[in-house]
């Protein structure tokens, strides 16, 4: 399944990559510190009820860390976790998933979360702390260069963040290349049914929400 996706490589488009990421920093520096004002995306508790996040999965989750919740699905939808298992979560953000992701796996497995924006990763860690979990942790870091050992996790999630990459390739392959062999992706993403105009990728404050 992996490789039947590099099969067919899809061109990043011609971006000054550093201007991005540091636009999709300060949108979700905000969703972390601000998260009431308002974005042109759902957030929070009321996204999570939206996208089918039970209500015991959320149980013992600090609200600093619900309500800064930005994702576009629910990776949780494709398979409950197993204990024991590995996992990377790519996009962490403010560590919903991740601590979600921590309870199901138990004492005995372990979380990585990794995320690029330094708001996001220090609530995420509060958050960690306030649950008394400590099979979770979050490292900075991008989805094209993951900081994890080659196969390492049983099972890569992400929410809502491929579609923010514009090498889409370089983030999959990272994915496979952190994964065992019998690892597995759930990943909640965005998907378009048309193509977008060359025009509209170049702009980047299309990319940041």
């Amino acid at each position: 399944m992996i490789n039947a996706v590099f099969e067919k490589q899809i061109p990043a488009p011609e971006l000054d990559l550093s201007n991005l990421r540091r636009s999709i920093q300060e949108e979700y520096t905000a969703v972390a510190e601000t998260p009431q004002q308002g974005f042109h995306f759902h957030t929070g508790r009321p996204l999570a009820h939206m996208l089918g996040y039970r209500d015991k999965w959320l149980e013992g989750i600090p609200e600093a860390s619900i309500e800064s919740f930005a994702g576009t699905g629910n990776p949780f939808s494709l398979g409950k976790l197993k204990p024991g298992e590995r996992v990377v979560d790519v996009g962490s953000g403010a560590g919903i998933d991740s601590l979600i992701a921590a309870k199901m796996v138990g004492p005995a497995g372990h979380v990585v979360g990794v995320d690029m924006t330094p708001a996001m990763l220090a609530k995420a860690r509060r958050a960690a702390r306030e649950t008394g979990l400590d099979n979770v942790e979050f490292r900075e870091g991008y989805g094209e260069a993951l900081p994890a050992l080659n196969g390492w996790a049983d099972v890569v999630i992400s929410n809502g963040v491929l579609n923010l990459m514009p090498d889409k390739s370089a983030a999959l392959q990272e994915m496979a290349r952190v994964l065992k062999p019998t690892g597995r992706l759930q990943i909640g993403d965005i998907l378009v049914q048309k193509a977008v105009p060359a025009s509209a990728k170049r702009k980047i404050d299309l990319w940041t929400g």
